[in-house]
């Protein structure tokens, strides 16, 4: 906080050409943007053998901040991790003053706790009998998606720990051809190989289609993993969970959910029925820090067989996981981990938790998609919303005013692809996006 209001307040720095705003401030910009040889010149970021005083550090604070991209603003819509939460942020203030490590109880008493705790929660709002299971917080959802698949081959073939993938038949996973790349890369990581990944056909609306899920199964190899998701990446659609878990019952496939997007959606009395069927996976992976605006990073792993991510992971380091200590060892959590060093991700989240109540989850979903249809009801009758995307991209990065990524998908060219998961934007934000999107495009 101290630091925070030097940063703020000391006079004799020279001052950035705009004032300090917050960073809810429409009238901020939502990028000062400039070209990457323009920043390198502007500002000198090269490291030094002496060390700098602490104006000129405040400087290089000023400056980071002043080009940073306002991800917190009302008019950020360009990817999924939005809004700043004071609570949040003071979370991660304690979290780097605790600076310790996720290994055991030992060295992280009260935070393996919480993690303890709120996986738990997270179990019971999956729909899982007692919040039995298991879980991990990782570095991101894509991490989270290996992890399903490590554990999902561990299941069928726990020799593959000790021998490797010579030991085990080829195997092949199924995932939609909408879904997040991770799946195809975590079976490049685990060495099955991402020609092993089968990519199953989509519905025009985005969701996979069941019938031909059974159709790739049956085309031989071994199948042992099924990737669900619910939320796509570009589409935000969300597959039929319970024909594909009738799917996987039949075959004995593990059936993971990719709920990294649209796993929040569980908080919501009102849209969680978007995820009927997410309770008879093996695995789910859930993204606090995306619509939940849980600051970076925030992902879970829910798992619902108790004790297999420890069987799967462990190797028994001595030096951290004695097995004479004092306590109860189920709460040395570092032994499932693919890492050793962890970061304390879980103190935000429960914090934020805690002053919101699940209610305020629940409202912050609930106004978010609110926002979603609102802005679909302004714009499908709209008439000249056929646009270059890329050039009216290019010229709101250069304004400032807003911002929202764009792709192309499948056979369709690019798109605006819309993201609204921050707290702080209204149905006014929205109208000010169509408006800038026709301003920047009248003349193509």
């Amino acid at each position: 906080v101290c630091f925070s209001k030097a940063l703020l307040n000391v006079g004799e720095v020279e001052k950035p050409a705009e004032p300090p705003q917050t960073s809810f401030d429409r009238e901020t910009k939502v990028i000062d943007f400039h070209y990457p040889n323009e920043l390198l010149q502007m500002n000198n970021w090269e490291l030094q053998d002496e060390p700098a005083t602490l104006d000129d550090i405040l400087i290089s604070c000023r400056a980071t901040l002043k080009y940073a991209i306002k991800t917190a603003h009302p008019r950020y819509f360009n990817q999924l991790s939005t809004g700043l939460d004071m609570v949040g942020l003071a979370a991660d203030w304690l979290t780097s003053t605790a600076n310790t490590n996720m290994f055991t109880y030992e060295v992280a008493p009260v935070f393996v706790l919480l993690e303890y705790v709120t996986l738990k929660k997270m179990r019971e709002i999956i729909g899982w009998s007692d919040g039995r299971g298991d879980g991990i917080f990782s570095p991101g959802g894509a991490i989270s998606n290996m992890y399903a698949m490590l554990l999902a081959r561990f299941k069928m073939f726990p020799e593959v720990k000790e021998k490797g993938m010579s030991s085990v038949p080829r195997l092949v996973a199924f995932t939609s051809e909408h879904s997040h790349f991770s799946i195809k890369k975590g079976a490049a990581a685990l060495g099955i190989g991402t020609e092993s990944v089968i990519c199953i056909k989509a519905d025009e609306s985005g969701k996979l289609i069941p019938a031909d899920l059974e159709r790739r199964i049956l085309e031989g190899f071994v199948p042992f993993f099924v990737s669900a998701t619910a939320g796509t990446t570009v589409y935000g659609a969300f597959d039929p969970l319970i024909a594909i878990s009738d799917i996987c019952r039949k075959y004995n496939i593990w059936m993971h959910v990719d709920g990294a997007w649209g796993g929040s959606l569980l908080m919501s009395r009102r849209h969680r029925w978007k995820l009927d069927g997410v309770e008879r996976a093996n695995s789910v992976t859930w993204n606090p820090h995306k619509m939940m605006s849980v600051p970076l990073q925030c992902s879970a792993l829910l798992v619902r067989e108790e004790g297999l991510m420890q069987n799967c992971n462990q190797m028994h380091a001595c030096y951290l996981f004695q097995q004479d200590k004092h306590y109860d060892l189920s709460y040395d959590t570092g032994d499932k981990a693919l890492q050793c060093g962890r970061h304390v991700d879980i103190f935000k989240l429960w914090l934020m938790w805690r002053a919101k109540g699940t209610i305020g989850f629940e409202a912050q979903i609930d106004k978010c998609l609110e926002l979603s249809e609102y802005l679909y009801n302004k714009i499908k009758d709209r008439e000249g919303y056929e646009m270059v995307a890329p050039v009216i991209k290019a010229r709101m990065m250069e304004y400032g005013t807003t911002m929202v990524s764009y792709q192309p998908q499948g056979d369709k060219v690019n798109f605006f692809r819309m993201v609204i998961s921050n707290p702080a934007a209204t149905f006014e934000d929205i109208d000010f996006l169509i408006e800038e999107i026709e301003r920047l495009g009248q003349d193509l």
